[in-house]
C-alpha cells in the first residue's frame, strides 16, 4: 500500500469550522478595538480645540468661536461628528466672516464616532479671560460600541473640561442618526 498525501473532506471541513470560529472572534474585537482609537481621537481633537480657543483668546485678548462647522462657517445644530471649527471672531458677530481668523479645523469624525453638545449650544465663545460665556455645555460622545460605552465631557465656564457618564436618554440620542 502506498501512503497518500493531502487532507480528507473531514479534516478540511474541521479547520474551516476553526477559521471560521476565530475570525468570529477576532472580528468583533478588531471592530472595537477600532471605534475605541476613533472615541479617543475624537477626545483628543476637542480637548485641543478647547484649549486651541482658551489660549489664543487670552493670548490676543480677542474672542475665539468654536462651532460645528467647516472653513465657510458654523452650521446651526448640536451635533459636531461632521467637523468643527475654532475662528478669532474678529468683529464680534460670532459668524465666521473674511476678516475672522480660522485657527482650526477638525473633519469629520471616523468610524461610528458621534459628538453632541447640550441641546442649544451650538457654538461656544471663548472671552479674553480664557471663560467660555454662557452656561455649561455638556458633550455627549458615543460610538458603535454602543451606549454602555457613551461618555459625557463638560466644559465649565472657567474652560475646565471634565469626563462624566451621560444619562440614558443622553446615550441613546448621541447613537440616533441626525
Amino acid at each position: 500500500m502506498r501512503a497518500t498525501r493531502g487532507f480528507t473532506l473531514i479534516e478540511a471541513l474541521v479547520a474551516l469550522v476553526l477559521i471560521a470560529i476565530l475570525l468570529g472572534l477576532a472580528v468583533p474585537a478588531l471592530s472595537n478595538a477600532s471605534e475605541a482609537v476613533h472615541n479617543g481621537s475624537a477626545q483628543a481633537a476637542l480637548g485641543g480645540s478647547i484649549l486651541g480657543a482658551v489660549s489664543h483668546s487670552a493670548s490676543a485678548g480677542a474672542e475665539v468661536v468654536l462651532c460645528p462647522g467647516d472653513a465657510d462657517g458654523c452650521r446651526s445644530t448640536i451635533d459636531w461628528s461632521r467637523g468643527w471649527i475654532a475662528f478669532a471672531d474678529i468683529d464680534g458677530d460670532r459668524q465666521r466672516d473674511p476678516v475672522d481668523t480660522l485657527l482650526k479645523r477638525v473633519d469629520a469624525l471616523g468610524g461610528d464616532v458621534h459628538l453632541r453638545s447640550t441641546p442649544g449650544r451650538t457654538r461656544l465663545v471663548f472671552q479674553p479671560n480664557g471663560g467660555n460665556a454662557g452656561s455649561n455645555v455638556t458633550f455627549t460622545l458615543c460610538d458603535g460600541r454602543g451606549m454602555e460605552k457613551a461618555m459625557t465631557l463638560v466644559l465649565a465656564n472657567d474652560g475646565r473640561l471634565r469626563s462624566g457618564s451621560p444619562t440614558e436618554a443622553a446615550a441613546r440620542a448621541c447613537l440616533a442618526e441626525m
